[in-house]
């Protein structure tokens, strides 16, 4: 009897503690984990991957990931596969194909970044790179039977106030073009979307412009923190439109990327808000990492411990 008594006071504390301080889901003394299946961008093994795509897979597999978004290749195709047998080949490890990366225009290298590199520190050669403007449908047709849910605009160009108008086109005539094929259409950010071109940042542009219904976006943590933008404040602003996370940290100088929990973002606070953002896959990223095995165990090995349960 004396532990049923307890046990109501204890209740009714709680309950007036609620009443008192709001919904529990905004106590920001609640260690709350979430639960995520973690994915990968494969752009953070470039240097490596082709030379040995399926064990470079199964590595991954066995540190945990689940989710897989691929990116380029110097192979051609998805790692010298078609969507079907890339598909295949992740399905036999316990992994999903969820997302591929393509780019928007014809490929410029801007003159602040530089390709991955391979074992011999050279830089890497790629095979001409299909894109959006030129490629659209011949895109999309070569993901049918890969069960692939997101086709991602990695970057279009957006530097002058033309250029936005010309994105706009571009990505809405691909939104319409995916979702006849049964494909939803995200676009990746990096720091540049955010520099206000004309009278507008090109980011807020595709936000007004492009409804829902035809594309989202993928949030990169690390490009928009540099930008010096709130992520936070995007999802209040703009709820339900971020299925997609590159979970990437930078160093204090905003220059350096780093492994998850290497840096100075505060994942506890972005995971918090994920459901306000929409977030369906998170897919942890470091862009030509020192030793991408050791940053991507890293990675995972953080957010185990502190975000995901």
């Amino acid at each position: 009897m004396q532990n049923r008594r307890n046990f109501i006071k204890q209740s009714s504390a709680l309950a007036l503690a609620g009443v008192a301080l709001g919904p529990a889901s905004n106590f920001d003394f609640l260690d709350k984990k979430y639960h995520y299946e973690m994915g990968v961008q494969l752009y953070t093994l470039m240097a490596v991957i082709d030379n040995d795509t399926q064990g470079t897979l199964k590595k991954l597999a066995d540190l945990g990931y689940k989710n897989i978004e691929s990116a380029f290749s110097k192979q051609g195709g998805f790692y010298g596969k078609t969507a079907p047998e890339f598909a295949a080949m992740l399905k036999g490890m316990g992994m999903k194909w969820r997302s591929h990366h393509v780019i928007g225009a014809p490929f410029k290298l801007p003159p602040d970044v530089k390709l991955p590199t391979d074992e011999n520190g050279n830089p890497i050669k790629l095979p001409p790179m299909k894109n959006l403007k030129e490629n659209m449908q011949e895109l999309i047709d070569s993901l049918a039977g890969g069960g692939v849910e997101y086709l991602v605009c990695a970057n279009i160009p957006t530097n002058t106030p033309e250029e936005v108008t010309e994105a706009v086109q571009i990505l809405k005539k691909t939104g319409e073009a995916c979702k006849k094929a049964g494909l939803k259409f995200v676009y990746h950010n990096h720091d540049w979307e955010f520099k206000t071109i004309g009278t507008s940042r090109p980011y807020d542009v595709f936000l007004k412009e492009i409804p829902s219904s035809l594309m989202n976006f993928e949030l990169d943590l690390a490009w928009v923190t540099k930008a010096g933008v709130d992520p936070v404040q995007l999802f209040k602003e703009n709820p339900g439109r971020f299925p997609l996370w590159h979970v990437k940290d930078i160093a204090s100088d905003h220059l350096t990327l780093k492994p998850v929990g290497d840096g100075t973002i505060d994942f506890k606070r972005l995971f918090k808000n994920a459901k306000k953002a929409g977030l369906v896959y998170p897919m942890i990223e470091h862009d030509q990492p020192a030793d991408a095995f050791d940053s991507l165990s890293r990675s995972m090995t953080y957010l185990k411990k502190n975000i995901l349960k």
